[in-house]
């Protein structure tokens, strides 16, 4: 829901930041598989109750993944970049929902799975329109040149990072934040399945 917005303000800075790494020859699919390495560190540190490390590394993490879509619109998206930008996009977020899972099984697993549960539903609307979208040539400028066409909702890239840090300052109340967020999901897989309906019917 607050993509657009953000990515509007944010599309400058990251820019001029992705032509000094370009200027060093760093690859985007580089930023790629280092923001995943230091985001996935999230687990173990979460597994000791360590969730100050934990939003370190989510934060490294989802700062990398706003770096490496700047530097691959500078050196030319790739396939392959938007391939590995998504695929460990998605296990990143469940990654950090297992982790929590980890560290207090008692009182996290149940509402743990339930957002991993509602994960697949904003995910697979997300990527099953995003095939179609492609063969039938949709495009939608608001997010600017992307590798997959984005299908909008309630809970977007903005909104899980908030969340993600919710739950990072507030670890005790996990369960009912996740069970929030996760029936927000929901509601986004519902809209976006209306909206994917409409647009293909």
């Amino acid at each position: 829901m607050l993509d657009t917005l953000f990515i509007h303000y944010l599309k400058h800075p990251l820019r001029a930041a992705a032509l000094c790494i370009d200027k060093c020859s760093i690859q985007a699919n580089w930023i790629t598989l280092f923001g995943f390495f230091v985001g996935m560190l999230c687990v173990p540190a979460l597994y000791f109750g360590n969730t100050g490390l934990a939003l370190v590394c989510i934060v490294v993490n989802r700062i990398m993944d706003g770096l490496d879509g700047a530097v691959a619109r500078v050196q030319g998206p790739t396939d392959l970049g938007g391939y590995l930008d998504i695929t460990l996009d998605f296990i990143f977020y469940s990654a950090v929902i297992f982790g929590f899972a980890l560290m207090n099984p008692a009182d996290n697993a149940l509402a743990a799975s339930f957002l991993i549960f509602s994960f697949m539903g904003t995910g697979s609307s997300f990527l099953a329109f995003a095939i179609m979208a492609e063969k039938r040539n949709i495009e939608r400028l608001d997010y600017g040149k992307k590798s997959l066409y984005f299908l909008g909702g309630l809970a977007e890239g903005t909104e899980t990072i908030a969340f993600m840090v919710l739950i990072c300052f507030f670890p005790s109340h996990f369960s009912v934040v996740a069970t929030v967020f996760g029936a927000i999901c929901w509601i986004t897989t519902a809209t976006r399945l209306y909206a994917g309906y409409r647009t293909l019917a």
